[in-house]
């Protein structure tokens, strides 16, 4: 199946951090992932979902009408707060084609055993990234070779 929004030559790309109201347990990670998924696909959304000890840190890639409509919702998402943009823009093709959303939990030992995983990574991530975005898109690329 091809779909066309693929090959979309202006691609919005936005990335945030948000905190939990409360920790996802692995079940609760593998439904978001599902209906996320299940939903990106219908919108025409691509990106990445990095969790780790009740934060979250996503990119998310599409129109820039959908993925500012999509970051509206889920700043208005009573699981999430302290929502904060790290990185916004307007980019020549999508950086996790194909992912309806790549996921990778920080807090396991296989994400510990990545190379590249640093100590860095044991800092909030709404706190410790948010000083240096590039940073950010950097570890989204290094997960983005082990996510499921």
């Amino acid at each position: 199946m091809t779909y066309s929004w693929l090959v979309a030559s202006d691609i919005f790309s936005y990335m945030y951090s948000s905190r939990a109201t409360k920790a996802f347990n692995r079940d609760e990670l593998l439904e978001l992932l599902a209906r996320s998924r299940e939903n990106n696909c219908k919108l025409g959304v691509t990106g990445m979902l990095l969790y780790k000890n009740g934060e979250f840190m996503q990119v998310l890639e599409g129109s820039e009408q959908t993925v500012l409509t999509l970051v509206a919702k889920i700043e208005r998402d009573p699981r999430h707060k302290n929502v904060s943009k790290l990185l916004i823009g307007n980019c020549p093709e999508r950086q996790f084609p194909y992912w309806y959303m790549g996921f990778s939990n920080l807090d396991t030992e296989e994400a510990r055993n990545t190379p590249g995983y640093t100590e860095f990574l044991n800092t909030a991530l709404a706190v410790g990234l948010a000083a240096d975005p590039t940073f950010c898109q950097r570890l989204m690329h290094l997960f983005k070779k082990g996510a499921s």
